[in-house]
């Protein structure tokens, strides 16, 4: 029997391989502890961080052994569900074991153990308790260090070039002394009251918890209907300002919270009590969510409301996987075809929405046709949408549409979801709004824990909510009552001087429409 020699096993990494020019360097990993701890640097050490400034030297350090507190049970949750098995993979294409295999298990393993040790998780503790050395895909690393450069680049680009052409249609509209109209940012005459929906659509076993917000008092020519469809993992609270703020001007608004993908599933979840943070069927019962509670209202409005609500004329508002619903009732319809192309070509960590939008493949593929006919205009904020919807689906909407982005936006980018489905749109009337440091989330909603966490992050500047707020409180008024309530009066506030009216810098808003399109696709197809 022959004799076979083998290494003895590793049980955590002790060196980060890589190569340089077709040569191949090592560092310890011990090196990087000593220097994370004390700043010492090793002669090996040295030879790489030679060329590097004294606060570069300390910047790296920082990111080494900066800490944060994770649940290593909810961690190794996730990471075992379809989202975070393509996160693993993508991250594991970069950072492999020795002999080159991705990463993936490696690195799932290493984050439970880091998560799991008092003090939470660092890179260096995770470089620590990767099971066996490491290697870095270093070109892969490099082209994906590109991507992101370009990304921003590209972000920043579009930025000016937004704040150019909605200069541009300033000097094109009639001059508008804003300052003695009526100041949308305020809350209308009505005093607001909410009270909150228990149903069941039977047609397909649902049962749906809807809070409403409407007015003491009615209007005298009917009562406008909006209705509010929340982002994947959050709930009704999100839209609260905005729902007030609209029901004091008269409006009915229908908050509906989308059992299988908000706060209380993502909750279940992390208590074990539920196998994903959402159920795929969502892309397909979100926007039927919508439609039912449309068909709730109608059915209710001759005995609680005695007639009073404008059914025919109905405006709906999404965030996120809310705005993927609020587009698909609008008339935009899923293309598995480029669906598909997406994703097995665009790097899904550069546009974190795939992760999202990717497992729409686990669908039936048919044909789905949502569109609910007595929608009449849609506001999408930060939408999920270019990927499962493409030109195709998006050029089926006939409506007008609102896009509202953010220039800090990680979960769904400007440049790969709000710019070009603004530029893939077709119908008459569409806006694009763009939000400087905009960063998707509703800072107003989230926790101490969370809160915290953001804080850590360097260099991370965000508008305070009471500025997003007044944004979106007076612009969405301004749609909702053009094209909800069809008060032509309101149309002065759809220019982008109105924008300009309401922006402080540093976090200015800026609003170009259709007549900008042209020129924008050119920049937009110029720039990629």
């Amino acid at each position: 029997m022959p004799i076979v020699f083998s290494p003895a096993p590793v049980s955590a990494a002790e060196r980060i391989f890589f190569n340089y020019r077709f040569l191949d360097f090592s560092i310890s990993v011990s090196d990087l502890e000593t220097f994370a701890k004390t700043g010492e640097i090793s002669r090996q050490l040295n030879f790489y961080l030679r060329r590097v400034t004294p606060e570069q030297r300390e910047q790296f350090r920082r990111v080494l052994q900066e800490k944060h507190v994770l649940n290593p049970v909810q961690i190794s949750r996730f990471l075992n569900t379809p989202m975070g098995e393509d996160l693993l993979t993508g991250t594991g294409r970069l950072i492999t074991f020795e002999n080159r295999r991705n990463g993936k298990l490696g690195l799932r393993s290493a984050l439970v153990k880091a998560a799991s040790e008092p003090g939470g998780v660092s890179l260096l503790s995770v470089l620590q308790r990767f099971p066996t050395n490491i290697r870095l895909n270093t070109s892969g690393i490099k082209t994906a260090a590109a991507l992101v450069t370009q990304a921003i680049d590209t972000t920043n680009a579009m930025t000016v070039e937004i704040q150019r052409l909605s200069a541009q249609e300033i000097t094109t509209e009639a001059p508008v002394d804003f300052a003695q109209l009526a100041d949308l940012r305020l809350p209308g005459r009505y005093i607001t009251q909410k009270r909150t929906l228990n149903l069941t659509d039977p047609q397909r076993d649902r049962q749906l918890s809807v809070d409403l917000y409407y007015p003491q008092t009615w209007r005298q020519d009917g009562t406008p209907v909006v209705v509010m469809s929340h982002g994947l993992a959050s709930n009704p609270q999100h839209f609260q300002n905005l729902a007030r703020h609209l029901s004091s001007h008269g409006f009915l608004v229908a908050v509906p919270q989308h059992p299988a993908s908000d706060s209380l599933r993502l909750q279940a979840f992390l208590n074990s009590l539920a196998r994903d943070v959402f159920d795929v069927k969502e892309f397909i019962d979100r926007p039927l969510d919508i439609t039912f509670v449309i068909d709730e209202l109608e059915r209710r409005n001759r005995d609680e409301f005695a007639n009073r609500l404008k059914l025919d004329s109905v405006g709906v508002i999404g965030h996120s996987f809310g705005g993927y619903a609020v587009l698909a009732v609008a008339g935009a319809t899923i293309d598995w075809e480029h669906l598909q192309a997406d994703c097995d070509r665009v790097p899904r960590e550069l546009n974190l929405s795939l992760l999202l939008q990717c497992r729409a493949l686990a669908l039936p593929r048919q044909d789905y046709q949502f569109r609910d006919e007595r929608v009449k205009v849609v506001v999408a904020t930060n939408p999920v949408n270019g990927s499962i919807f493409g030109p195709r689906g998006l050029a089926k909407i006939q409506i007008p549409v609102v896009l509202a982005a953010g220039t800090q936006d990680p979960a769904t980018p400007v440049i790969f979801e709000q710019l070009r489905a603004f530029v893939w749109l077709k119908t008459p009337e569409k806006y694009l709004a763009l939000v400087e440091g905009q960063a998707h989330i509703n800072t107003a909603t989230l926790d101490a824990r969370a809160t915290a966490l953001l804080e850590t992050l360097p260099d991370l500047l965000l508008p305070e909510q009471g500025l997003i707020d007044n944004y979106g409180n007076s612009l969405g008024l301004a749609f909702f009552e053009v094209f909800v309530a069809g008060r032509e009066e309101y149309r002065p506030f759809l220019k982008s001087g109105y924008a300009r009216f309401l922006s402080e810098k540093p976090f200015g808003i800026y609003l170009v429409n259709r007549t900008s399109s042209d020129e924008l696709t050119e920049i937009y197809n110029h720039l990629n």
